[in-house]
């Protein structure tokens, strides 16, 4: 039986982001006016640049550039790859990607989990948390970000980020090291492993996880579009961690988006001495970011209100800690010399009368703190 062919609008968007480079913010008042399947027309019949709002140069370049392929022809090799392409209105559209406005993608490409049927984005997306730092990273900044990819995976977290060489691929190792689940946004089409080191890394996302990406098939990365790629994660997830950043990183870049679009934004504190920490530091003195530790508490800020608590942080609670003050005042005053010291001076340091001191002393006596040395009293030697 032959499949019904995609909807109009389905094929004008899926051509758009080949013609396009993503978060263009006059493409996307064009589709306001015109609606997608207008404005791709427009292209093909060379509408005047005053109906479709670009430079004549522009609608030009288009027009020849949707000469070399066919939309649906990408749709159908998008389908044999186990994936599809969303757009706004599908049941798996993540509708917070609507806050970058004129800017969100005309559409995503999505793959994983082949011979089975692919997990919704858009529940994935409600209950998700990125991670991004440097590539260039450190040992710390490896094991900090792997250590938070395993932790908010164990909780039920969806780990999103970049599948870049350092932060990024210890985030999703992490989550995979779990069985978790992990999306990875790609700058370039879902059928692109790159970097090529991390090609490995890129199947296993694609097995046990999501590939996503603005790009059609076969589009390969440029520096620009990495840029551009980080404002779907920032868009895309309840909140971004920063593990390591210098200050012209561009991990940073996905922090600041997450921070203008209301998102939370999380640091996690390096060395002081550490460039790869500096921008980071920056956040959090700014007041941009809130410093995080470990998983819990990233779930604290991102989750539900008393649902996702962190456990709180106590030192450990000593025996001398039940002590009331008098008493305490009492053992703080016996030296911890062998001979010890009489009563009389016991009292003078703590501030009591010798009865009173005497009563404290016989107390922590039975307690196993002090011990009668003639007639001095003195601490008990631990073993």
């Amino acid at each position: 039986m032959t499949p019904d062919p995609p909807e109009p609008e389905r094929v004008a968007r899926a051509a758009l982001t080949r013609l396009i480079e993503p978060g263009d913010a006059a493409i996307g008042r064009a589709i306001q006016r015109l609606g997608v399947v207008g404005l791709v027309q427009g292209f093909y019949r060379g509408a005047s640049p005053s109906r479709l709002g670009l430079g004549a140069d522009r609608i030009t370049a288009y027009q020849e550039r949707l000469r070399k392929f066919n939309p649906a022809t990408d749709l159908e090799r998008i389908a044999k790859l186990g994936g599809k392409f969303i757009i706004p209105g599908d049941t798996e559209w993540p509708s917070q990607l609507d806050d970058l406005g004129d800017s969100r993608p005309v559409g995503l490409w999505i793959r994983g989990r082949p011979r089975t049927r692919l997990p919704s984005l858009r529940l994935l997306a409600l209950r998700s948390v990125a991670i991004v730092g440097s590539r260039a990273c450190t040992a710390y900044g490896r094991h900090i970000a792997g250590q938070l990819g395993s932790e908010l995976a164990e909780r039920g977290w969806v780990v999103v980020s970049g599948a870049a060489y350092g932060v990024d691929t210890a985030a999703h190792q992490g989550a995979l090291a779990v069985n978790g689940m992990t999306i990875a946004v790609l700058a370039s089409g879902v059928d692109i492993c790159y970097p090529r080191g991390n090609e490995s890394l890129i199947e296993r996302i694609g097995d046990a996880g999501l590939l996503v990406s603005e790009l059609a098939l076969g589009m390969n990365p440029t520096r620009f579009r990495f840029v551009l790629r980080n404002r779907v994660i920032a868009a895309l997830t309840r909140g971004t961690v920063v593990v390591e950043a210098a200050p012209r990183s561009g991990a940073l870049s996905t922090a600041r988006r997450a921070m203008d679009l209301n998102r939370h934004t999380m640091g996690v504190p390096g060395q002081v001495t550490s460039e790869l920490s500096a921008g980071v530091h920056a956040l959090i003195r700014s007041g941009a970011a809130t410093l995080v530790t470990n998983g819990a508490e990233v779930g604290e800020l991102i989750g539900s209100i008393g649902n996702d608590l962190a456990p709180e942080r106590v030192g450990p609670i000593l025996p001398r800690d039940a002590l009331v003050p008098s008493v305490a005042r009492v053992l703080e005053a016996v030296p911890a010399s062998a001979d010890g010291a009489p009563v009389q001076r016991l009292a003078q340091y703590a501030a009591l009368s010798p009865q009173e001191t005497v009563h404290h002393l016989h107390e922590l006596s039975s307690l196993g703190f002090v011990e009668r040395h003639g007639a001095h009293w003195r601490l008990v030697r631990r073993k």
